[in-house]
């Protein structure tokens, strides 16, 4: 049986909320959105690291304990269908699919929310030190953001017996461009699960749906070479169908007037 890697980012990739405005809610906290455009603007953290950033360092945040984490994971809002594409993945035609998750989001909150579902060693995300006494975040060890990503995704594909070409990644953001980059280069598969523009210029194939098993369409055309009909009965046979599948190439253009020179000299004259 051929051996793939999956790995696959969380926050509105598995999940439909971000855990940082989950947490906002429980503790209370309005104003998150802003912070994170702040922290985003002035560059100082890789994109993705924002929360990170705030538990360790806002002081509405640095009450957060772990059991704050533990919570949101469990009011964290899920895809459809995540257990069924773990265990779908175990063996499509001979071919096995090892499911990672490697995210910015806070550990604690994806294992919490993924219970049962992924194994906790299959999560990397970013990890704390508490204080023992306090409980308080008193330092950050990890934080899989950006290039950490790319080293996250190394990491694991030193560990596993497969060649480079046997990666597929899934994300959904600006913070997924780094290593959706490395997995290009690597000549494995790229897949962007949202229509922000900054990775759907760099991902292999885009695929939008509020379903986690839509991720498996790529896999099968670009992997397995399996054509449509295939793909609809493989489904089929697993209780779904496709109702909808709509293969769109969009081209977003922004077009402006030219300057002529009359049109610059009428300006002048102004």
């Amino acid at each position: 049986m051929k051996e793939y890697l999956i790995v696959s980012d969380f926050d509105q990739t598995l999940s439909f909320n971000d855990s940082g405005i989950v947490l906002s809610e429980l503790l209370g906290i309005s104003g998150f959105d802003g912070r994170i455009r702040g922290l985003s603007n002035i560059h100082l953290i890789q994109q993705g690291g924002e929360l990170a950033y705030l538990l360790l360092h806002d002081p509405e945040y640095r009450r957060v304990r772990k059991e704050h984490l533990i919570e949101v994971g469990k009011r964290i809002r899920l895809k459809e269908n995540i257990r069924l594409l773990c265990s779908l993945l175990d063996n499509i035609d001979d071919r096995r699919f090892l499911f990672y998750v490697v995210s910015a989001a806070p550990q604690e909150v994806i294992q919490s929310a993924l219970a049962g579902i992924v194994p906790d060693d299959h999560i990397i995300g970013t990890r704390f030190h508490y204080n023992p006494e306090s409980g308080e975040i008193q330092s950050i060890l990890s934080v899989p953001a950006g290039y950490g990503k790319v080293a996250e995704l190394d990491r694991l594909r030193s560990t596993l017996p497969l060649s480079h070409d046997r990666i597929v990644y899934v994300g959904d953001g600006s913070s997924d461009v780094h290593v959706m980059m490395h997995v290009n280069r690597l000549d494995g598969l790229t897949i962007a699960v949202s229509e922000n523009r900054f990775i759907n210029q760099i991902a292999q194939r885009t695929i939008v749906s509020d379903d986690a098993l839509s991720v498996l369409v790529p896999i099968l055309e670009d992997i397995l070479g399996w054509d449509s009909m295939r793909i609809r009965a493989y489904f089929e046979a697993n209780g779904f169908y496709l109702r909808e599948w709509d293969k769109v190439r969009k081209d977003s253009l922004t077009i402006c007037r030219a300057e002529t020179p009359e049109s610059a000299a009428a300006a002048e004259v102004v």
